[in-house]
């Protein structure tokens, strides 16, 4: 694909962002905090609407024409996700609040029944707090021991060190696809051959992946896969677990009540087949079919085009950046074509808190990141209390880049003229 068409994609669908055509502070938005959350296309918030203005009832439960609609829709976003991913099934397909809670129902369920003193969790020291907290409460309930993957030389998680990490007491490698905060890649294909050398289970992180490149689960062979809707065009409050289908059948379940049970008696109960069992009460169902929305509008465009177009945008990204003298990189370079990392840059600037880098960007009306990006442990390492993040997606354009660099560059000047 030509820079010339990647750049119409952007211009394209900026008008089905509602959100983006917005001033702040008087300024034209330039939007680029999207690992944190993404925006909505027009087509995500019209599903949302629609289902609460024609389709609201409960799903499963009942015999009506909108519970059937409901249903049908519900269950049809679940049938879109598995088909994004290329899951074998749609059993595969646990809906959950987010990625937080996929990674929490793995960590209750298999941790919990599986993992005994002495048995070992493989996780970096650049994962989200969301794939450490978990394991730290498994390890303190089991007795597991946790060993944590440290960066290489261009700041990418050392898969020499995971190899020799992993032992025949190795029961789970659980790390980030894409890093939030560095944005590397991860190479699955060697992290998986060196987790199933021991016959260690593979959970990925794939919010930072999941909207931005192809995703093949069967291609990958992880054993579990996690992301957040809100993170891939969707609305908040809802994610999914992708999990292979004899392992989650092995599982037991997370939570009980409604909806997960096949029968129920007084003291004892039988548990609805997949993917219910780990679906209690009423579900985000409205969030549920957005997010269905979003996937089918990720699709229409494609992901390897999204991913084609946030690999030009990186590039540009950092060479603007690089023509900053002040401004420090964090996490390995992208290759020439922009590609071998994510579309964001974690960057400090010498002398200026992250904090007021962000503030004095926002009265420009760029939105960026400040802080640790939940990940307090990789700042620790680094040495560093917090970064800025610049993060892309395909409705961003060259000329938002140039707003932001052009910003960034009088913000410091700023600084130095008052220090």
């Amino acid at each position: 694909m030509t820079l010339a068409a990647t750049r119409s994609i952007a211009q394209r669908v900026r008008n089905e962002f509602p959100i983006l055509h917005q001033l702040v502070n008087d300024r034209p938005l330039v939007y680029l905090d999207n690992a944190a959350t993404s925006q909505k296309p027009q087509a995500v918030i019209d599903a949302l609407r629609h289902y609460y203005e024609r389709d609201n009832a409960n799903v499963h439960r009942g015999v009506h024409t909108l519970s059937a609609r409901a249903t049908d829709a519900y269950e049809g976003a679940r049938e879109k996700i598995a088909r994004f991913i290329n899951a074998r099934s749609f059993q595969e397909i646990v809906f959950t609040r987010n990625a937080s809670e996929a990674i929490n129902v793995v960590a209750y369920s298999w941790g919990m029944s599986q993992l005994q003193a002495g048995d070992e969790i493989i996780l970096s020291v650049a994962e989200h707090h969301s794939n450490l907290v978990p394991w730290q409460l498994v390890a303190q309930r089991t007795g597991a021991v946790l060993k944590f993957v440290t960066l290489d030389a261009t700041e990418s998680l050392d898969v020499e060190q995971l190899r020799s990490l992993i032992s025949d007491r190795t029961k789970l490698v659980s790390l980030v696809h894409v890093s939030n905060t560095l944005g590397c890649i991860l190479p699955v294909a060697e992290v998986v051959a060196a987790a199933r050398s021991v016959g260690a289970k593979v959970l990925l992180d794939a919010c930072q992946s999941a909207p931005h490149l192809p995703l093949d689960v069967q291609s990958l062979d992880c054993d579990w896969l996690v992301a957040s809707g809100h993170k891939m065009c969707g609305p908040t409050g809802i994610g999914f677990l992708y999990g292979k289908l004899d392992l989650l059948r092995s599982m037991p379940p997370f939570l009980g009540g409604g909806e997960m049970i096949a029968e129920v008696e007084l003291e004892r109960s039988t548990y609805a087949d997949l993917p219910h069992k780990f679906e209690a009460g009423t579900p985000a169902i409205g969030e549920a079919i957005a997010l269905g929305a979003a996937i089918d509008y990720l699709s229409a465009i494609g992901m390897q085009q999204i991913h084609d177009y946030e690999a030009e945008l990186t590039r540009y990204l950092f060479d603007r950046l690089a023509a900053i003298p002040e401004v420090r990189i964090y996490g390995p370079r992208p290759q020439a074509d922009g590609s071998g990392r994510a579309a964001l840059a974690a960057f400090t600037v010498e002398g200026i808190h992250a904090h007021d880098l962000s503030s004095l960007l926002d009265q420009e009306g760029v939105a960026i990141r400040s802080g640790h990006h939940c990940t307090q442990p990789l700042h620790k390492a680094l040495n560093l209390a917090s970064t800025a993040r610049a993060s892309l997606s395909f409705y961003n354009t060259f000329e938002e880049i140039d707003a932001f660099a052009k910003a960034l560059g009088e913000t410091i000047d700023f600084f130095q003229s008052v220090g």
